[in-house]
């Protein structure tokens, strides 16, 4: 019902009545005035599509100029020629700064993380938060859509407090949720930005008649295979072999091993990205010895560790520490 609140600010400001788009969702009166209420989805997909065309703004009164009907169609229609998901998504982040100068989207990489921020070039106001979550969920749902494959966030960040209906944003960005950040931004495996496009023209054409619902129901399935490895693997109740991974991932270890090339990586190099990032953790967050960083990370001695994490670092665990409380 927050949402749907924020909706009717739009009509506010343009001072204009919210009945049709109200009556249009099956929204009554006493909805609105049910404290912690909650309309479904389809309630609010009815709304948002009746006020972007009354309004004719498909931003809904996020920004200090509107945005036609039709202009995040354009930018998807920029967007669909691409090659792969990370030229769709550049192209997307570029394109809206032409639509749009009240926020600047952009696409960041490096060889394993991958996020998308947002700036904000001036203050929002009384829809910052609908505007900066709406921004995220249907970039995150296009992209999405594009690859046919639930892309499982590594954050999703948002800078204002925990809202009362922060279990919404669980449900609606599928990985962890932070809030208080610095700026919006989402952070996801850099591996989906080299997947293929799987929808054409004639898909988007047909998309577009009726393109709120994936932005606002969660895309499910997921293609990529690294992500979920990593996941398991980040559960610090055991130290998982190539069987075992297998094994809950409902695949042989051949495929594993040949999906995961694919993905233009190796299980041992994920096992040395999570072991590396929880060692770093341990390292600058506890006063563990280096022995017990060893063994919770799962090497059998003090030495192999050492090793290892110089070959991941360029530092030794103990220089590595005591670089980090020198620059505190």
């Amino acid at each position: 019902m927050a949402l749907v609140h924020a909706v009717l600010q739009a009509y506010t400001q343009r001072h204009m009545a919210p009945d049709a788009a109200l009556s249009a969702a099956q929204i009554t009166p006493r909805d609105l005035a049910r404290a912690g209420g909650h309309v479904a989805a389809q309630q609010f997909e009815r709304l948002c599509a009746a006020a972007m065309r009354e309004l004719d703004d498909e931003a809904l009164g996020w920004f200090a100029r509107r945005l036609p009907w039709g202009s995040y169609g354009m930018l998807a229609r920029a967007s669909i020629s691409a090659p792969n998901l990370g030229v769709a998504l550049a192209r997307w982040c570029r394109h809206h700064g032409l639509l749009a100068r009240d926020v600047l989207l952009a696409l960041r990489h490096d060889g394993t993380q991958a996020q998308v921020t947002v700036t904000e070039q001036r203050d929002l106001g009384i829809l910052r938060e609908f505007a900066l979550f709406s921004l995220l969920r249907n970039l995150h749902g296009f992209a999405c859509w594009l690859i046919d494959s639930q892309i499982t966030l590594r954050a999703a960040e948002f800078p204002f407090p925990t809202p009362a209906h922060a279990d919404l944003y669980a449900r609606l960005f599928p990985g962890t949720v932070r809030f208080d950040a610095r700026r919006a931004a989402l952070h996801f495996d850099a591996g989906y930005l080299h997947m293929p496009l799987r929808r054409d023209g004639a898909a988007l054409d047909q998309m577009l008649q009726n393109a709120l619902p994936i932005l606002v129901w969660p895309w499910r399935r997921d293609r990529l295979l690294a992500p979920r490895v990593r996941n398991l693997l980040s559960a610090r109740d055991r130290h998982h072999t190539a069987a075992t991974l297998a094994a809950q991932l409902h695949v042989s270890v051949r495929t594993l091993h040949r999906e995961l090339r694919r993905e233009n990586v190796t299980l041992q190099r994920l096992k040395d990205q999570v072991r590396s990032t929880r060692a770093r953790e341990l390292l600058l967050r506890s006063g563990m010895p280096i022995r017990r960083v060893a063994v919770a990370v799962g090497f059998a001695s003090e030495k192999s560790f050492s090793r290892a994490f110089r070959q991941w670092t360029g530092q030794t665990p103990v220089g590595y520490r005591s670089q980090a409380d020198g620059s505190r």
